[in-house]
């Protein structure tokens, strides 16, 4: 059977996807579109290029997270060097690095642009800061004169985990006709983490039908979890103080409420405490993790049923359009 997932964004702690994602390969189900914000672009990257979740854990075990937090030795000089490269690059470290691991992993499969992958099956959040709005990803790509068919999967993933003030933002140029760009002098568009506008986006896959059954493909949402006890921040300066506002602003949706109407098609996955920006998270924490997701998928999948999933959707969707039919009258 094939369902839609959609993987929220939570730093490093996303490799509790993974393990979610096997459980849904237990119970032989499929997934025909994906998306994710943040980290759970990554995975929904590597799911739409054809990884399975075992490759994936593979992949996450051997992930080089200090290697993307390497920068110029200039910008290390205590104090000095990372507050100018926030005011030079308005981030702490590049991102270069992660986007091009993952532009070889989508290459081992054959895939670098989104018109390598099946129309539509993957879709990725960002945050343009710049016109104040989210961007659905490769959808959206015409607005900024850009053909998404030749846009790499690995920059649109870079640009969905962009944590504000420790990656830099991802800047667009605006195409105009005929490939010509907007004059030099022209602002830039700049684009950063997803999770600052959406870090769920359950909303993408609404109503969506199989045409050769007429019946409804499910969506399931893969959310992460669980705050960080005991651990508050340690703020001794600027750069600690912006890392503790960000990472604060991004885990925040860990301890929102989940509304009723989305319980029913959302796994919860524990995050054991591991922070969004933890980039020296052990190989037993990412283990653990990992176990993690799959124990809170195979918990839900035991108990998930598509007659179940359907009489939900049809109730709550019938409250809502009541509900709005209300809002009108008055």
């Amino acid at each position: 059977m094939e369902i839609n997932a959609v993987f929220e964004g939570g730093g490093v702690r996303g490799i509790a996807l993974a393990g979610a994602i096997r459980s849904a390969e237990l119970v032989n189900l499929s997934f025909k579109r994906v998306a994710g914000t943040s980290s759970g672009a990554i995975v929904a990257s590597l799911v739409a290029a054809g990884y399975s979740a075992e490759e994936m854990r593979d992949i996450i075990l051997t992930m080089p997270f200090k290697s993307f937090l390497k920068r110029a030795p200039i910008f290390n000089v205590k104090w000095i060097g990372p507050a100018i490269r926030l005011l030079l690059r308005k981030g702490l470290y590049s991102g270069d690095a992660l986007e091009q691991w993952l532009d070889g992993l989508l290459a081992k499969k054959g895939i670098r642009t989104f018109g390598d992958v099946d129309h539509d099956r993957l879709r990725i959040i960002a945050s343009d800061i710049t016109n104040g709005r989210i961007v659905v990803l490769p959808q959206d790509l015409p607005q900024y004169g850009i053909d998404p068919k030749h846009f790499p999967i690995s920059k649109a993933v870079r640009m969905s985990t962009s944590i504000p003030y420790f990656f830099d933002p991802v800047m667009l140029r605006e195409q105009l006709k005929h490939g010509r760009k907007k004059p030099f002098r022209k602002p830039f568009t700049y684009i950063v983490d997803g999770g600052l506008l959406s870090n769920f986006p359950l909303w993408l896959f609404e109503e969506e039908t199989d045409p050769r059954t007429n019946r409804m493909i499910p969506t399931i949402g893969f959310q992460l979890v669980g705050k960080q006890d005991g651990q508050p921040h340690s703020i001794h300066g600027l750069i600690s103080m912006l890392q503790a506002m960000v990472e604060t602003m991004l885990s925040a949706h860990d301890e929102r409420y989940i509304e009723q109407k989305n319980r029913y098609r959302t796994i919860k996955i524990p995050t054991l405490g591991v922070g969004v920006t933890e980039f020296e998270v052990s190989k037993e924490k990412s283990i653990e993790l990992y176990g993690s997701g799959l124990e809170a998928g195979t918990d839900f999948f035991d108990a998930w049923t598509y007659m179940q999933y359907e009489k939900m959707f049809k109730q709550y969707a019938a409250a809502i359009c009541i509900s709005t039919k209300k809002g009108e009258d008055h």
